[in-house]
């Protein structure tokens, strides 16, 4: 790896986000590539605390993730973020300060998230009982230019996560064996 990267995971909840990212981290730290994940649901819940889900608070939210995540990709760190990200002109803004920056959209129909959620938010956000809530009563907006997009409602993980490291690879970002 030449220097440090961000991999940002977008979609909507439930898609496979976090998943992908695991197995990502798990697979570089396989093949001793220094990388760190930030996985939306706990960086709310640290760094991120006090933040609702209005678009300001989303939109700042997501700038926070990526100053993190950049400190730490300009000392050589791969740093594997899993956030819903839901505005493009959030993306866009990380996309224009992060040089080494790679966005990967999680593309997965909203019925299919919804029969994953192990937690009931999708019932709980039609019931009204969260508002703000992307793909019910906030909308998510598709990336105009991702990077890589994964199917992940028919594309299985072990796949989608050789076409990352493919893709990796193939760009230059990381030195992996095959």
């Amino acid at each position: 790896m030449k220097s440090g990267l961000v991999i940002w995971f977008t979609g909507l909840p439930c898609s496979g986000k976090s998943t992908l990212a695991h197995l990502l981290h798990e697979s570089l730290k396989g093949q001793d590539v220094p990388s760190e994940i930030f996985d939306g649901d706990i960086v709310r819940q640290r760094l991120t605390k006090g933040l609702g889900f209005s678009k300001k608070d989303r939109l700042e939210n997501v700038r926070r993730i990526a100053f993190v995540a950049h400190l730490l990709a300009r000392h050589g760190i791969v740093s594997i973020v899993a956030a819903i990200s839901p505005y493009q002109e959030a993306r866009d803004e990380i996309r224009k300060e992060i040089e080494n920056y790679v966005e990967i959209f999680v593309d997965c129909p909203l019925d299919v998230c919804q029969s994953r959620d192990v937690k009931g938010m999708y019932k709980k956000a039609r019931d009204g009982e969260i508002q703000h809530f992307t793909g019910v009563s906030d909308p998510y907006e598709v990336p105009s230019k991702p990077d890589l997009v994964l199917k992940t409602s028919i594309e299985p993980q072990a796949k989608s996560l050789i076409r990352i490291l493919n893709f990796l690879k193939e760009a230059g970002h990381i030195d992996i064996a095959e």
